[in-house]
């Protein structure tokens, strides 16, 4: 099974990293958020990629194109130009990276790589880290009958809520980071059959999955919805970023299930 990953949007919320590469290459603990979203995948037998590129595609390609130099110890002999690779960090992945283009919207994105799939898939997100359970996902789906299951997630608040009495302002209750507004949104991670592809037109590169294709294929009763309870997180800003970068370092990345 493949895993489809988008990697091609401007990432305009972290243009302080993103001025110079692709915001799924913004690192966290010296990997970009690209690598750490594939070793969840490969923890779960997830090995084949394809990466929709855009935003400054050349910067992962050429990190996947010279793994080995990014991620082993090497010598160089300059009298000759050799290159000798003195330990294997390589992964067991095949990464297929496509053009999608600069400004293409999600599901133009998508309908570009339909030729290479030819059964279930997986889809994602190039900027957002889980623990969650990939294999569960699919059985889920499998079981369902669904074209599509979506990991449906319940976000806290970002702020503590205060319940204020409105006569005498007195403080009623506080509660930190409560649940958001009772809202499950989309966390991101997909589980597609290839009949997916028939609701994204052809050459539409404006199209965009999230509205006309993923809004009519739940009109015909024909998604899922997988509840996840655990860790989500996207990297959408800088501060998420620091938070992202803080766990790692702690040792505390609930999303590190390798």
């Amino acid at each position: 099974m493949k895993a489809v990953i988008l990697a091609g949007g401007l990432g305009t919320r972290l243009s302080e990293a993103t001025n110079l590469i692709p915001k799924p290459m913004v690192e966290i603990g010296g990997k970009p958020i690209l690598w750490h979203i594939m070793k969840t995948y490969s923890h779960y037998g997830i090995d084949e990629f394809i990466v929709c590129c855009g935003y400054k595609q050349y910067v992962i390609k050429e990190y996947f194109a010279n793994y080995f130099r990014h991620n082993s110890d090497m010598t160089v002999d300059m009298s000759n130009n050799s290159v000798k690779i003195l330990n294997n960090h390589s992964e067991k992945w095949k990464v297929t990276m496509i053009d999608t283009g600069l400004n293409t919207m999600t599901g133009g994105r998508i309908k570009q790589v339909q030729k290479y799939i030819g059964e279930t898939f997986l889809l994602t997100y190039g900027d957002g880290v889980t623990d969650l359970d990939i294999e569960d996902t699919i059985i889920r789906h499998r079981n369902s009958k669904a074209i599509l299951s979506i990991t449906a997630y319940k976000p806290s608040g970002k702020f503590g809520a205060l319940d204020i009495d409105p006569e005498s302002s007195q403080v009623k209750s506080f509660l930190e980071k409560p649940d958001g507004d009772g809202n499950w949104i989309n966390a991101g991670y997909f589980v597609c059959e290839p009949e997916v592809f028939d609701y994204i037109p052809d050459s539409d590169l404006s199209c965009i999955f999230e509205k006309e294709p993923l809004e009519t294929i739940a009109k015909e009763g024909k998604m899922q919805a997988y509840r996840h309870h655990g860790f989500w997180k996207p990297m959408d800003t800088m501060r998420d970023n620091i938070e992202l970068n803080e766990m790692w370092n702690k040792n505390q990345a609930p999303w590190k299930v390798w």
